[in-house]
């Protein structure tokens, strides 16, 4: 696979993840590869960069409403402060794309974008709070539930089927 082959291969992934749809996330990646100038080899990284930003950007304006909506479920949620992930947890190199996709969708979107774009793509908070329309309280909350979603959907624990919603701020998982 060329690089370019890898790099819209990458576009459209990253679309995926943000708005779990594959036709809505094969139009932006299309779209976004389209747009690019190739004429000037010097810029590649730079439009590299701005290519995924332009992707991230238009995923989330095409689920504006959805994520609207699954903002407000996790608003409405209330968890305890608590690491989302265990101490010293990373992801294991042998988890396939398929696997970590298949872990993410499962999240609902608005805490499925938090990770995507906090955790994947490296995005401060304060621009994924921008990115997201919601206070930065509210993704940092997000963030924490669907890291700790994505950690259970990986361990086939499922754990956001065990959440016990009790004192604000912290997550309190059920053991099964």
């Amino acid at each position: 696979m060329d690089d370019t082959t890898k790099d819209a291969a990458d576009l459209l992934w990253l679309a995926f993840l943000l708005t779990g749809q594959r036709d809505i996330s094969l139009d932006i990646a299309v779209d976004t590869i389209a747009s690019q100038d190739e004429g000037y080899p010097f810029f590649t990284t730079w439009m590299g960069a701005w290519a995924r930003r332009t992707v991230i950007a238009k995923a989330l304006g095409a689920i504006r409403g959805e994520l609207a909506e699954s903002a407000h479920r996790t608003r409405m949620a209330r968890v305890e402060h608590g690491a989302a992930a265990p101490q010293g947890w990373s992801l294991s190199p042998d988890t396939t794309k398929a696997r970590i996709e298949q872990a993410l969708l499962s999240i609902d979107v608005f805490p499925r974008a938090a990770v995507v774009l906090s955790i994947f793509e490296a995005v401060r908070m304060a621009d994924a709070a921008v990115l997201l329309d919601a206070d930065a309280a509210l993704v940092r909350k997000a963030q924490a539930i669907g890291l700790s979603e994505f950690i259970g959907n990986l361990a086939g624990t499922k754990r956001h089927a065990e959440v016990r919603y009790a004192c604000p701020f912290r997550l309190i998982f059920a053991a099964r």
